[in-house]
């Protein structure tokens, strides 16, 4: 369930669009396609990686990505889930998302935050970025 602090059914669309953005990042994850997750940025978008790599700009971003995800080498299945979403703006949302991996033998997960812009056309786009792993309690 998708938690919302503007609780108002303005937002629906929204919220549909917005899951389907985080569906495509999910899908072009599992296929390890760059070119799909790169058309999901704003052109000016900040992308900080799981491991605190910082890159600014799609050009940036690009290359980064073109070079990790096609060599990524995880065998078994990554999701992601909206778990909330706060309209910060009609036009700009904070999406905190649910990531992870799972691979016969083992599970690990995520935690990113995505600021996405909508765009004049109406598409959501990630903007600002934040994937955040999260440390497993040893106890």
């Amino acid at each position: 369930m998708i938690r919302m602090t503007t609780e108002s059914t303005s937002h629906a669309a929204d919220i549909e669009a917005i899951k389907r953005l985080v569906a495509t990042v999910e899908h072009s994850q599992q296929s390890k396609d760059p070119e799909e997750f790169l058309g999901l940025f704003h052109p000016d978008a900040v992308w900080t990686t799981a491991h605190g790599k910082v890159l600014i700009g799609l050009d940036a971003i690009s290359e980064f990505t073109r070079k990790v995800l096609p060599a990524a080498s995880w065998d078994g299945k990554v999701t992601y889930e909206v778990a909330h979403v706060l309209f910060i703006r009609p036009d700009v949302a904070a999406v905190k998302v649910r990531q992870r991996y799972l691979a016969p033998g083992e599970e690990s997960e995520g935690a990113p935050l995505y600021v996405i812009s909508k765009q004049a056309d109406g598409r959501w786009l990630l903007t600002a970025c934040q994937n955040t792993a999260v440390a497993t309690d040893p106890s």
